[in-house]
């Protein structure tokens, strides 16, 4: 597909049959006059939402259908990575999210030169099954990180085109997607949007979310803060427990040419871990760190992202006065 498009929408969808055609017919109400694709995920329902989709005449409709049901994060992707327009939104494909919405997230986008606008349910039409993971989230992604946002879990998102295909989404990494994308050094904007109940179908979440969330949050915190030095994280608990115990032992040595018994003592036990414990974290740490520099060096990465690239030139005038121009 070499077509470029303004706006690409991407949009996962598991059991839909009955959501997607108004869904697709709200899509096109409000974006009449621009240049945009829809990209209906298909992740493998079991239900009649690929031939529902299959039979809707629509000139810019793409669907992709998954092989089995791999998540909501792997569909994600698999549709940023086929879009092409210069911005990329996300929704869900349940109707609660308006794309009335989306012009005027774009325009913000645009003229405030944020990397990401994200949505904000300030008046969220969901169960309490599904809200309290989603605080449960947000409390602890606040409180673990600088992004200060109210609604992590709002699926409708714009993106800028470089900053979409950045985000490397696997497992169920989409309740982080604003997370990962700050991570990655992106800015981002978060606006009050429109939320609606469910119409038709079945909501697919529940309570076991909230573990699932810690867990996730747990491995993104450590993977983008200490990937590029896990030295730094392994080494220092390593330092901790050799110091903890070097200090035990070196007390019951003093101990010990005193004249006191030691051998029968829970110290001498503890201390013998400590430094034992303390010399696995450095080993770790050491391996760790060989790793990552092998994942670099193996996939080609760079251990940083640019943003923009300026050039600045002095226009010839009366004045001389300096511009920026935009390389990339």
């Amino acid at each position: 597909m070499d077509q470029d498009y303004y706006i690409s929408l991407v949009i996962p969808v598991y059991n839909e049959e009955e959501n997607v055609t108004p869904l697709v017919k709200q899509i096109d109400e409000a974006l009449v006059g621009f240049s945009y694709q829809i990209i209906l995920i298909d992740d493998f329902s079991t239900d009649n939402t690929r031939a529902t989709i299959k039979g809707i005449q629509h000139s810019n409709l793409f669907l992709i259908e998954l092989k089995k049901n791999y998540g909501q994060s792997l569909a994600l992707a698999a549709g940023i990575e086929f879009a092409t327009g210069k911005f990329i939104v996300t929704m869900d494909g349940d109707m609660q999210n308006d794309p009335a919405d989306i012009l005027s997230m774009i325009e913000i986008a645009e003229s405030e030169d944020w990397d990401v606008v994200t949505g904000f349910r300030e008046k969220r039409k969901d169960h309490f099954i599904k809200t309290i993971p989603s605080k449960i989230a947000n409390f602890i992604i606040r409180k673990s990180t600088k992004l200060n946002l109210k609604d992590q879990g709002c699926a409708l998102k714009v993106f800028t085109r470089e900053t979409a295909k950045e985000l490397k989404l696997y497992g169920e990494m989409h309740r982080f997607i604003n997370l990962l994308a700050y991570l990655n050094g992106a800015r981002i904007k978060e606006v009050s949007v429109n939320h609606y109940p469910r119409k038709f179908g079945k909501s697919k979440y529940g309570l076991e979310r909230i573990f699932k969330v810690i867990n996730d949050l747990l491995l993104i915190i450590f993977k983008r803060k200490h990937l590029q030095k896990p030295m730094y994280f392994f080494g220092n608990i390593g330092l901790v427990f050799f110091i903890l115990g070097f200090l035990t032992t070196g007390f019951l040595f003093i101990q010990k040419i005193s004249g006191n018994e030691i051998g029968n003592r829970p110290l001498l036990t503890m201390g013998v871990l400590f430094i034992i414990v303390g010399i696995q974290f450095v080993t770790i740490g050491v391996l760790a760190d060989l790793l990552m520099r092998t994942y670099y060096e193996s996939q080609k990465e760079k251990p940083y992202k640019i943003r923009k690239v300026y050039r600045t030139a002095n226009k010839l005038n009366e004045k001389h006065r300096e511009s920026l121009q935009v390389l990339y």
